[in-house]
């Protein structure tokens, strides 16, 4: 049966994985950025220093401001505090200044006509995907090109479920011609606003139907992509190993017969992403509003979901005080537990997986050179 509008939830059986609770060190880390983030009473509207206009957090603003989101720019510095806590605000302004929450359907529509970029359906791990097709480019290169992929980055969001901060990008450059693909400024542009802006957003990216121009590309580009980022890059694999054939394009392999018809599709993902936007705001405003809310149960599909949801929350929390005072009381911080790492452990544990990611990275980049090579040779 064809397909033409977007799944709105994941399988039943397509679960997000659970993170593992908060260290000692690492809850009185996010405390702290908390505390601070509550402190701000207004922000600047501009990166321009000549531009002293300032505003408080209006209630978009402080709902992006979720534990979760404070948690993602805490591991993406590392858990340093003073890092955090300039990026979060860094992203506050950038937003305001980007014009993020003005970016419309209408305006954007004329960039989505050919479906160069679809929502469609939910990994295993009940990611939403998001699907970029370089060769059905409709548009000259432009700023509308930049802010399509941010606009259907909000969008992609808004589909996530309860409990998944990720998504999935999968990418088919099949067709595709070198003048279709952004300029190496363009890509730099996007890496540059998805690493800065949306830390810890992406959980894969699957790529399938590399021409060997893209393989130059990103050889180029590959340097300017955080570590971190090039791990979760995935070339040539089956991609039903990460999604279930069920939601899967047929394009990809799967068994969604999906075809994109834009009168059909635009306005039905628009006014999905609408709806699950709305709830999450009614939840926002019913729990209190302000910083710090849980994404998780704003997010939670329905009101005993949402109660279950604060309730782990508040256990967690709970469990993270009192660990917090057994460990203050203790003589022997460092033997209190065993399974327990301090911030600087856990950080030395990044860098020994970067190192290791170095060395892949090593292997990864004589890949591309091989097939670049070979490609080109075809």
């Amino acid at each position: 049966m064809v397909r033409y509008v977007p799944f709105t939830e994941p399988l039943p059986s397509c679960k997000p994985p659970k993170r593992p609770p908060l260290t000692v060190e690492e809850q009185e880390k996010y405390d702290k950025l908390l505390e601070h983030m509550k402190s701000i009473k207004e922000l600047p509207i501009s990166s321009d220093p000549n531009d002293k206009t300032r505003r408080p957090l209006d209630d978009e603003e402080q709902a992006w401001v979720t534990k979760e989101c404070l948690l993602r720019y805490l591991r993406a510095t590392k858990w340093k505090l003073a890092d955090a806590q300039k990026r979060v605000e860094g992203s506050l302004i950038w937003r305001r200044e980007y014009g993020v929450g003005e970016l419309s359907p209408d305006y954007i529509s004329p960039e989505n006509e050919t479906g160069k970029q679809v929502i469609l359906g939910y990994d295993f791990a009940s990611r939403p995907c998001l699907y970029l097709f370089p060769s059905r480019q409709n548009t000259d290169k432009s700023n509308r090109q930049i802010q399509h992929l941010v606009f259907s980055l909000e969008r992609v969001i808004d589909f996530m479920p309860s409990g998944q901060e990720n998504l999935a990008l999968l990418i088919d450059f099949k067709s595709s011609t070198s003048s279709k693909n952004p300029s190496v400024s363009q890509g730099r542009q996007v890496l540059h606003i998805l690493q800065t802006h949306y830390p810890e957003r992406l959980g894969k990216a699957l790529v399938i139907n590399i021409p060997w121009f893209v393989w130059t590309f990103l050889k180029i580009i590959y340097p300017f992509i955080d570590p971190l980022t090039r791990e979760k890059l995935v070339f040539s694999e089956p991609i039903d190993k990460y999604v279930p054939v069920e939601h899967l394009d047929s394009i990809f392999g799967g068994k969604s017969e999906f075809e994109y018809h834009h009168d059909k599709y635009w306005s039905a993902m628009c006014e999905i992403a609408d709806q699950k936007r709305k709830r999450y705001m009614e939840r926002w405003h019913k729990l209190g509003g302000g910083v710090g809310l849980s994404e998780a149960a704003l997010r939670a599909e329905t009101e005993e979901e949402m109660q279950a949801e604060l309730a782990r929350t508040e256990t967690l929390e709970k469990e993270a005080e009192a660990a917090y005072f057994n460990n203050a009381s203790s003589e022997a911080p460092a033997e209190s537990s065993n399974n327990t790492k301090t911030a600087d452990e856990a950080a030395a544990d990044i860098d020994a997986a970067e190192l290791v990611e170095k060395t892949t990275v090593v292997a990864v980049e004589e890949q591309l050179s091989q097939v670049s090579l070979q490609d080109k040779s075809l």
